[in-house]
């Protein structure tokens, strides 16, 4: 069964806003500011990746270079907030838990992750409303993808 993950109104369209659009009818993709807002965001994104201490733990989970994982999220937040569906065009249905299962991810990525995601957001979001929205999709989407349980202390993984 494949999950749904499009937090976008109907009737996304592919076209880019010249500015941000926040009419109410606009998709989430619009209201970021379309391709240059959403790959302003990405960017940013990965760049607290490689900067932020608490984001440690995700980072050790990528390769040296971020741009291809930069790449795939821009292509996948773009057609999960009404934009183009470039990933799904690029690479089929997302199925985002089972392509991040070769992967140990544990709360501490899942929190580093969600880190930079929040402060680029912060840096790049001006809408309060908006920001808000993204937050409570993204927030259990990035939690979904832990795939480590939580040990008590001193029990260790031995």
């Amino acid at each position: 069964m494949q999950e749904h993950v499009t937090p976008a109104a109907a009737g996304a369209s592919d076209n880019d806003a010249a500015e941000t659009d926040t009419s109410p009818a606009a998709t989430p993709y619009l209201r970021i500011g379309g391709e240059a807002g959403l790959r302003r965001f990405t960017v940013r994104m990965y760049a607290l990746m490689d900067s932020l201490p608490e984001a440690a733990a995700v980072r050790a989970l990528h390769p040296d270079e971020l741009s291809g994982s930069e790449q795939k999220l821009f292509e996948f937040l773009s057609g999960w907030l009404g934009g183009p569906p470039l990933f799904t065009e690029r690479h089929g249905p997302p199925m985002l838990r089972a392509r991040h299962l070769p992967f140990a991810i544990d709360m501490d990525a899942v929190s580093g992750w969600l880190a930079c995601f929040h402060q680029s957001m912060l840096e790049n979001v001006d809408d309060a409303e908006l920001r808000e929205f993204l937050w409570s999709r993204i927030e259990p989407l990035a939690l979904h993808m832990r795939n480590q349980q939580a040990l008590p202390v001193g029990l260790g993984r031995g």
